[in-house]
């Protein structure tokens, strides 16, 4: 049986960079607050009308340039985002029209901020089972469309930006393992209130600011930094691993005090741990591949890396795989 091998990265970030001084314009909050709470420096925003597919696009596109592969090459292309252009068509059909991938089929696939870890597991599946050559997983969400820029303790926390990699088959280099996860006893600690088909759209939903995301921060925290840590020891563990044997941990981007204390309770060295959230904040299904596509060059071949995340729901898991170019 074949393993999935990433060969390929591509991202796109809006040119916009929102400072943390901005939000002590219009919030009470200030420069200094936002990072030593969060350790975001700034973030990225989309320009309004451009939504996740223009992101996308331009990620996938860059892949394709730099890997030499033809659109029409791509069997396969999920896209991770929790905020698609559209409820429907798919954001990922929208993607594969633009860039001429005229053979692929496409979906979106939303678990909050693991989806790109639960879209990467997906898309090996489709690799190792001997149908496709080339799969293409995108990581990409316009936050600030869902951001309530009235609620200091959410809206300094994301930014916007997508990711791409492309998966195709390798005898020895790949993806190894995982273990995914999710609880939806945690749904009530974050979550959007409205407009799905429980909370239809209406004047009274939008009144009352129910369309953005809402977070109560102290439980997520806690059940971040404990899911994570205890999925990855469980993958170490499961594959006869010990922490020094891992050359880089590539944690999702939520909060640099979760990222620390993960690295801590793992004994993980921080400068083995991909962090880059105080440039671009929490981009959601995006965190991984962008830290991916900003250490790209300083990843070797064979390279052992334990990828981790968690997001709303709850949703969480942890993969490891080698590196292989």
């Amino acid at each position: 049986m074949p393993k999935a091998c990433i060969r390929g990265i591509g991202a796109y970030l809006p040119e916009y960079t929102a400072s943390n001084s901005e939000f002590e314009k219009f919030l009470d909050t200030s420069e200094t607050w936002i990072l030593e709470r969060t350790g975001i420096q700034q973030r990225k925003i989309q320009k309004t009308g451009e939504g996740t597919a223009h992101m996308a696009i331009q990620a996938v596109g860059q892949l394709l340039q730099k890997t030499n592969l033809a659109p029409q090459d791509i069997d396969l292309l999920i896209c991770a985002t929790v905020t698609p252009d559209y409820l429907f068509p798919a954001t990922a059909q929208l993607i594969t029209e633009a860039i001429g991938a005229s053979r692929a089929w496409g979906y979106d696939l939303q678990a909050a901020c693991a989806s790109f870890l639960y879209g990467l597991v997906t898309g090996a599946q489709f690799i190792e089972s001997g149908h496709y050559q080339n799969v293409v997983i995108v990581g990409a969400d316009t936050m600030s469309s869902i951001l309530d820029y009235e609620d200091r303790t959410t809206c300094v926390i994301f930014g916007d930006g997508a990711a791409c990699v492309l998966l195709q088959p390798s005898e020895k280099e790949g993806i190894h393992d995982f273990i995914l996860q999710s609880d939806g006893k945690g749904a009530i600690h974050l979550h959007m209130k409205a407009g799905g088909s429980a909370l239809p759209p209406s004047k009274k939903t939008v009144s009352n600011r129910l369309h953005f995301v809402y977070q109560e921060g102290k439980p997520v925290f806690k059940q971040a930094i404990k899911s994570m840590c205890e999925t990855t020891l469980a993958l170490l563990d499961k594959n006869n691993l010990q922490v020094h044997d891992i050359d880089w941990l590539v944690p999702h981007q939520a909060n640099l005090r979760i990222i620390e204390a993960v690295a801590h309770n793992l004994q993980f060295p921080l400068e083995k741990v991909m962090i880059n959230i105080q440039n671009y904040g929490n981009t959601t299904s995006a965190t991984l591949p962008l830290c991916l596509s900003d250490w790209e060059k300083k990843l070797k071949s064979g390279d052992k890396l334990i990828l981790t995340a968690f997001g709303g729901g709850f949703a969480w898991g942890a993969v490891y795989l080698t590196w292989a170019y």
